[in-house]
């Protein structure tokens, strides 16, 4: 496989600075730099990312993904190791990166598209191509300090898929727009990545990496710990990062405290029917008491998202140690197939994650009738 991206043992650091001289007097009395501490942000980061791939960035904030990104694209310089890159990058990593307020839309078309290396002659030719992209006609000619920040993430997309790059970096910047634009730069992700480009994606939405990417690399306190398919990265990213958060004592979560040890089926099997109540325990082993919700996924053989269930439903109270929740579907709504489970406990509110298993079990559920898709619906005609 041809190497589009080469990422080989890449340090990064950073010289905080707590105390810097603020004369020239200062310095002559107390030579020397001062105090500062070294913040290691990136450390022996080392993946390839081949020709056509798509690969996911995940991590917790502070991580290091956006450092990475940002190396990548030339805007840092790695403390040591190296890059390489084959092929034009554009880089989408923040938003309003690169823009100048005073200046219309327009202009900032023109400014943006020359650090990404076009002629002002090409972007004459893209640029209605561009404007009609962001959806921003009306304001195109206007200062963008005026923008607000979905007109920013339109503006900076549209210039950068615009341009044809061979690697497209995006920064999760696409979390800021609104839902249907969001849909409509998936969709010319989708087109790039059928064309054969290369697509380095950071999102903290797992769903999302899961769906778009082949593979994805997890990041932790500047370290790499997986290097796997979508699927498997996000598994990783899930137990190991997001169930040993820490948390406050107050709200019972706890850094490692609760561990969902397995999930078996009350009929001694994960086998359901179309229908039926299907009944299955689910063994939690929890060090303090803890008030939460319980949370289940289930996706699809393709990897999509069948159904996550709303946390506000299904409140939990756990006493420390080791337990079984007994839990129930009513109606099995899901039609012939094979289903992967994910479980967890999670906040109340449902925005903190306390624990979690990726695909803890297999459902396989069988249909008598004669209907097709994902799902049985029951219908009413009078």
């Amino acid at each position: 496989m041809t190497f589009v991206v080469e990422v080989q043992n890449v340090d990064k650091h950073f010289r905080l600075h707590k105390q810097r001289h603020k004369s020239l007097k200062d310095r002559v009395l107390h030579p020397g730099q001062g105090s500062f501490t070294d913040l290691h942000v990136l450390q022996d980061v080392s993946f390839n990312v081949g020709a056509g791939e798509t690969v996911g960035v995940l991590g917790r904030n502070g991580s290091g993904k956006s450092t990475l990104l940002k190396c990548i694209c030339g805007v840092l310089q790695p403390t040591s190791g190296q890059i390489l890159v084959r092929g034009e990058l554009a880089g989408l990593l923040e938003l309003g990166a690169g823009f100048q307020p005073e200046l219309s839309g327009r202009d900032n078309i023109y400014l943006s598209a020359s650090m990404l290396g076009l002629s002002r002659r090409k972007v004459d030719g893209l640029i209605d191509e561009i404007v009609e992209f962001s959806e921003l006609e009306k304001f195109i000619d206007s200062p963008v300090k005026f923008f607000s920040s979905g007109m920013y993430v339109r503006l900076g997309f549209a210039v950068a898929v615009t341009a044809n790059p061979d690697v497209l970096v995006v920064d999760e910047v696409l979390a800021v727009g609104d839902e249907r634009f969001q849909a409509k730069c998936m969709d010319r992700i989708r087109q790039f990545q059928a064309d054969g480009r290369t697509i380095l994606l950071v999102s903290h939405n797992a769903d999302q990496v899961r769906a778009l990417c082949d593979r994805a690399v997890v990041l932790e306190k500047g370290r790499l710990v997986a290097d796997a398919p979508a699927g498997e990265a996000v598994r990783v990213f899930r137990e190991h990062l997001l169930g040993g958060a820490t948390v406050s004592k107050e709200t019972n979560q706890i850094d490692g405290g609760v561990v969902i040890e397995s999930m078996r089926g009350s009929n001694g099997s994960f086998t359901a029917q179309t229908g039926k109540r299907f009944e299955f325990e689910v063994i939690v082993n929890s060090k303090v008491p803890v008030e939460g919700s319980f949370m289940m996924e289930l996706y699809s053989q393709t990897g999509s998202l069948v159904v996550r269930t709303d946390p506000t439903l299904s409140p939990v109270s756990l006493s420390p140690g080791r337990q079984t929740l007994s839990v129930a579907i009513e109606d099995l709504p899901l039609l012939d197939g094979s289903y992967q489970v994910n479980l967890g406990l999670v906040s109340a509110e449902g925005n903190t994650v306390i624990a979690w298993r990726e695909q803890i079990a297999a459902l396989e559920v069988s249909y008598d009738g004669r209907g097709a898709g994902l799902v049985a619906l029951r219908l009413n005609v009078h």
